[in-house]
C-alpha cells in the first residue's frame, strides 16, 4: 500500500498511519513459539504434525487437534496422516469442511495445498480424504466420484501429472556405454527392492544412511530436481538425463546424483568388509 501511494500521487489515505499494523489475524492471540509442545503432550500428536498445526493454525490448532482420530497405535495417539510424506491429518478435512472447503479441488490444492507440493502425494490422498468429506458433507456414491473425477483431472491437466514427456525425451543423452553401466549399477543399488524407479522412501533411506535428516519438504526438493515428469518417482531415464545435464554443464549439482554416488561407494565398501570378514575367519566352501 505504501508502495502504491508513493507511485499514484493522486491516492490520498484518510489516515497518516497504517490502520492494520500490529493487527493480530485469528489463530494468533494465543500462539507462542513452543505452543507446538502442548499439542503433543495434551493430545498425543506426533511432533511434526503439532509443528504443522501449530504453524499452520495458529492458537485454532487446538480445535483442529479435537477433530483427529485415534490412530490405534501406542504413539502417536491422534492424527492419522493422509498421506505417510507429509503432517497433514485427517482432522484437517474435517475442520477445513467447516470452513467452507466444500470440493475435493480446494481440499488438496487451497487448503492443504498438497497439489503444489506433489501432485502424485496428493493423487495418493486424494480417496482417503474424499471418504472424510463425504461422511462431513453426506455425499453419496455418485457424488464421491464425481469429486475424485474432477480432482484426478485437475491434477492431471492443470498441475502437470500427466505432462508431455516428449519434449524431455528430445534431449540427446550424452554419455559413454560406461557411464550408463555404472549410472544404471548405481540407480539399482538406490532402487533395493527392484521396483524399477526410485520413490522418496528410497531418497530418505539413503541420506539418512549417511546421517542426513532432511525434513518431507526438502525431500520432495530433491526429487522434483529430477522427477521431470512429475509421477513422484525417479525412472531409471530420468537419472540418466541428469546425469547427462551435469556432464554437459547444463546442471552443476544435484543432491541425488550425489547421493547415488555415496551410495554405490558404500556397496562396495560393505562388499570389501563382508570377503575380508570371510577370509579372516578362514570361511569359504
Amino acid at each position: 500500500i505504501d508502495a502504491a501511494i508513493k507511485a499514484i500521487p493522486s491516492l490520498k489515505p484518510k489516515n497518516d498511519e497504517c490502520q492494520t499494523d500490529g493487527l493480530l489475524i485469528e489463530g494468533a492471540h494465543g500462539w507462542t513459539p513452543t505452543m507446538y509442545i502442548r499439542l503433543v503432550q495434551d493430545f498425543g500428536l506426533e511432533c511434526e504434525v503439532a509443528q504443522h498445526l501449530a504453524k499452520s493454525y495458529g492458537d485454532r490448532a487446538f480445535a483442529v487437534a479435537k477433530l483427529a482420530s485415534l490412530t490405534g497405535k501406542r504413539w502417536p495417539i491422534i492424527g492419522k496422516k493422509v498421506h505417510p510424506e507429509f503432517p497433514y491429518i485427517d482432522a484437517e478435512i474435517r475442520y477445513g469442511v467447516r470452513e467452507y472447503a466444500l470440493t475435493a479441488i480446494d481440499m488438496i490444492a487451497r487448503r492443504l495445498r498438497l497439489a503444489f507440493l506433489n501432485v502424485q502425494a496428493a493423487q495418493e490422498a486424494l480417496p482417503g480424504i474424499i471418504d472424510i468429506m463425504a461422511e462431513e458433507l453426506h455425499w453419496s456414491k455418485e457424488e464421491k466420484q464425481k469429486q475424485y473425477k474432477a480432482a484426478s483431472d485437475f491434477l492431471a491437466n492443470e498441475m502437470g501429472q500427466t505432462v508431455n514427456r516428449a519434449s524431455k525425451d528430445k534431449i540427446p543423452i550424452n554419455l559413454t556405454k560406461d557411464e550408463i553401466q555404472l549410472y544404471i549399477k548405481r540407480f539399482k543399488i538406490i532402487d533395493k527392492d527392484n521396483k524399477g524407479y526410485v520413490s522418496i522412501n528410497d531418497i530418505r533411506r539413503g541420506l539418512k544412511n549417511f546421517g542426513e535428516e532432511v525434513r518431507g519438504d526438502e525431500l520432495h526438493d530433491i526429487l522434483r530436481e529430477i522427477d521431470t515428469n512429475m509421477n513422484g518417482q525417479v525412472e531409471l531415464d530420468e537419472y540418466l538425463q541428469m546425469m547427462s545435464a551435469i556432464k554437459s554443464g547444463h546442471v552443476t549439482y544435484s543432491r541425488f546424483a550425489k547421493m547415488a554416488e555415496m551410495e554405490e561407494e558404500k556397496h562396495e565398501q560393505d562388499k570389501l568388509n563382508k570377503k575380508i570378514t570371510v577370509e579372516r575367519s578362514g570361511g569359504g566352501v
